[in-house]
C-alpha cells in the first residue's frame, strides 16, 4: 500500500489507460477522483457511466473513489476537477492527466475547430488541472504530477498536427513544472505510452489477441504508480515510454552536430555542411514511422 492516505486525481479515467491507472492507484491505497466526461474518441456526447463504473469497481475491491464528470477543456473545469478532491478528501497529492480526444485530418484540410478541440483537451486541459493543483501541493510540500504525452508527439504522425503539437507541448509544460515545483518536493514527469485503446481503433483494422495483450493499457499503470510514490522523489523532469513490457527513458533534446565558421556563413557553405557532417545526424522519415498508427487519415 505505497499510496496509503494519498489523494489522486486521474483525468480521462473512465476507459483505457486512465482506467488502468486509477484502479492501480486505488490498489496501492490512494483515494481516487475518477474524472471522465464520457465522450466519444472524437470528443462528442457525454456519458457518466464510464467514470461511475470505475468508481464502483474500486469500491467493490475495498478502495475509495468518487466520480467527476467535468470536461478537462477549460481552466475553470480544471479547478472544479481538483475541487472535487478537496471537497471529498480534503487534499490533492497526485495528478495524472490521461484525458484525450482525436480529430485527425491532413494539415491542408484541418479546420480551426478540429485544432482547437484537441488543443483544449490535451494541452490546455493539462495546464488547467496542474494550475489548480499546484498551489495545494506547494503548500503541503509534497506532490506528484504525471502527464501523458505520446510517441506521436515525440516523433510525428501523419494527419495529427493538432494532437502531436499538443502532446509535444505537454512535454515542454511538464519539464517547466518540474523546475518550478522542485523546491517544494513536487515532481513532474511525462509518459509517452504505446497502447491499444479506442483512440487508435479503426474500421477494418483486425487486431489479434496477441497484439492486444502486448499493448494493453494495464502495462502503463505500474510506471505511473511508481512516479506517484515517495520512492520517486529524485525522479523529475523526465520523459518515459512504455511499450508492452518495455519501459524506456527518452533523451532530452540536445545538439547532435554543431559547426562554427570564423568567416560567417554563406548559403553555399550551409549547403556543404547539410550534405556533409550534418546529414549523418538527420532522422529519416522512414525511421520515424509509427506502425501502430498506420492508417488512412481522412483528407
Amino acid at each position: 500500500m505505497k499510496l496509503q492516505g494519498k489523494v489522486a486525481v486521474v483525468t480521462g479515467a473512465g476507459r483505457g489507460i486512465g482506467r488502468a491507472v486509477a484502479i492501480a492507484l486505488a490498489n496501492e491505497g490512494a483515494k481516487v477522483v475518477v474524472n471522465d466526461l464520457g465522450t466519444s474518441k472524437m470528443g462528442e456526447g457525454q456519458d457518466a457511466s464510464p467514470a461511475q463504473e470505475v468508481v464502483n469497481e474500486i469500491i467493490k475491491s475495498g478502495g475509495e473513489a468518487v466520480a467527476n464528470f467535468e470536461s478537462v477543456a477549460g481552466i475553470e473545469n480544471g479547478e472544479r476537477i481538483i475541487q472535487t478532491a478537496l471537497d471529498h478528501y480534503g487534499a490533492i497529492d497526485i495528478l495524472i492527466t490521461c484525458a484525450g480526444v482525436l480529430r485527425d485530418r491532413m494539415i491542408f484540410k484541418m479546420s480551426p475547430e478540429e485544432w482547437n478541440m484537441v488543443y483544449e483537451t490535451h494541452l490546455l486541459g493539462t495546464y488547467g488541472c496542474i494550475r489548480a493543483a499546484a498551489p495545494y501541493m506547494k503548500e503541503n510540500k509534497w506532490g506528484r504530477i504525471i502527464t501523458l504525452s505520446s510517441p506521436s508527439g515525440l516523433i510525428g504522425n501523419v494527419g495529427q498536427a493538432n494532437y502531436n503539437a499538443a502532446k509535444m507541448g505537454i512535454i515542454g509544460l511538464t519539464r517547466t513544472v518540474a523546475l518550478d515545483m522542485a523546491r517544494y518536493n513536487v515532481t513532474a514527469n511525462s509518459i509517452a505510452p504505446t497502447a491499444i485503446t479506442r483512440l487508435i481503433e479503426r474500421p477494418g483494422r483486425d487486431i489479434s489477441n496477441e497484439e492486444l495483450e502486448k499493448q494493453k493499457p494495464e502495462h502503463i499503470a505500474p510506471l505511473a504508480v511508481y512516479l506517484a510514490t515517495e520512492q520517486s522523489a529524485d525522479v523529475s523532469g523526465q520523459v518515459f515510454g512504455v511499450r508492452g513490457k518495455e519501459i524506456m527513458l527518452f533523451s532530452q533534446p540536445r545538439p547532435v552536430r554543431s559547426a562554427f565558421s570564423d568567416e560567417g556563413w554563406s548559403v553555399e557553405k550551409v549547403h556543404n555542411y547539410m550534405q556533409g557532417p550534418f546529414k549523418a545526424g538527420f532522422t529519416s522519415m522512414e525511421d520515424s514511422a509509427l506502425t501502430i498508427y498506420n492508417y488512412d487519415v481522412p483528407e
